[in-house]
């Protein structure tokens, strides 16, 4: 790409290649000496490298950082070698508190629990310690129950840019009226 300097390129993708966590614009401008117009441009130029030379790999926004990953139509292929995840499948349990929490964040452990119909104390310390939600504050009513919202980490395990790539629950979807209830 014209205007992107070499050296530039090598520096930055041997970042992410290394980091193992997405790298902030921040980060690229600082690896750069550069704008954050400049680290846009940098990225894009490996981008589209990457997306000509058909090299497997492809680099992905998420989390307000970037990050190498594995094209999604070569993941089959390498499942057998690579072989599974670490960490162990989420509960329903689990999952449906995650999912409350996403979508209503910042949100008490009393409305997870009204919304649920369920007591979430366990749930919330699994997730917790999984560090996919965090205490986010605390809110201004008697008692001042902590309020729980999503982490970094959630946004990169579920391959978020931001909230706003959360897929919309339709009104109309018995799922998801059952799904929020309160």
């Amino acid at each position: 790409m014209h205007g992107v300097d070499t050296r530039e390129r090598s520096v930055v993708f041997a970042a992410l290649v290394a980091s193992g966590e997405p790298l902030k614009t921040s980060e690229v401008m600082t690896l750069i000496g550069g704008s954050s117009d400049a680290a846009r441009r940098v990225v894009a130029s490996l981008q589209a490298t990457l997306a000509e030379q058909q090299l497997g790999v492809m680099i992905e926004e998420v989390a307000g950082g970037y990050r190498l990953v594995v094209e999604e139509g070569l993941v089959p292929a390498l499942a057998e070698v690579l072989g599974p995840r670490p960490s162990p499948a989420l509960s329903s349990a689990a999952v449906e508190t995650l999912a409350l929490i996403a979508y209503r964040q910042p949100i008490t452990r009393g409305e997870l629990e009204a919304a649920r119909g369920a007591n979430c104390a366990s749930v919330l310390e699994t997730l917790q310690e999984r560090e996919l939600v965090k205490v986010v504050g605390r809110r201004d009513v008697i008692g001042q129950p902590l309020l729980y919202g999503t982490t970094e980490r959630f946004m990169i395990e579920f391959g978020l840019r931001s909230l706003d790539d959360l897929p919309q629950l339709e009104g109309d979807d018995p799922g998801a009226q059952g799904f929020l209830r309160g």
